[in-house]
């Protein structure tokens, strides 16, 4: 497993992630949504760099000209409901890909602990595919893990791109754990060190779908 940084050196990525975490700006649900969308569109800008090409020759009205495309068959998934938005901005680049919807959610117990629960997956066949797999925020680490072990019945990829704007320390530690042996590359914006009470990443931003989709009971 290899970990990517794409927020070094410094670039307007920092601009996005400071925004999301803005409590003031936060108030405005199309901007958050916009931002977790164009911090997509950067993170599939650096992903391309890692894929396979091939040469092929293109008809231009006066002439041919030779250009490198992708050849690698990609597969978007992301974890309902805060990875749409990044999903979304992941898309806008890998235009000709396919996609693949997880829901994982965490049920609470009476005494404030929870399980998470995955409930919802529809996808295509993964096999010797390209997956990239979004969720905005790693906080523990569980349910994207359970989500890509969920995501495996619909075959074994070729390579996963795990992609996190914000992780804790704790969660990439998780993943690092519990994928070791996987071919994954796990990509990060952002990495703060703690964890509260409830799971949630200090400093973090919050609960990226309620600012993204609006609170739920």
């Amino acid at each position: 497993m290899e970990i990517k940084y794409i927020n070094q050196p410094p670039s307007i990525l920092n601009q996005f992630i400071a925004e999301i975490r803005d409590q003031h700006i936060q108030t405005d649900p199309l901007r958050f949504r916009r931002n977790l969308e164009r911090i997509g569109e950067i993170f599939a800008y650096e992903i391309s760099k890692t894929l396979s090409y091939e040469e092929k020759d293109i008809q231009t009205p006066l002439g041919v000209a030779k250009e490198f495309l992708p050849q690698e068959k990609l597969v978007i998934a992301s974890i309902l409901r805060a990875g749409i938005p990044l999903h979304n901005g992941l898309l806008n680049y890998f235009d000709r890909c396919e996609n693949a919807f997880v829901s994982a959610f965490r049920k609470y117990n009476e005494d404030g602990h929870f399980e998470i629960n995955i409930e919802y997956i529809s996808g295509p066949d993964l096999n010797g595919k390209t997956l990239i797999l979004a969720d905005p925020m790693l906080a523990t680490g569980s349910s994207l893990e359970l989500a890509f072990q969920a995501l495996k019945a619909n075959g074994i990829p070729a390579h996963v791109h795990i992609v996190c704007i914000i992780a804790s320390q704790a969660g990439v530690e998780y993943v690092q754990n519990m994928l070791c042996d996987e071919p994954v590359t796990l990509w990060l914006a952002g990495v703060d060190e703690e964890l509260n009470a409830k799971s949630y990443i200090i400093p973090g931003l919050g609960d990226a779908g309620d600012l993204a989709y609006g609170s739920k009971l």
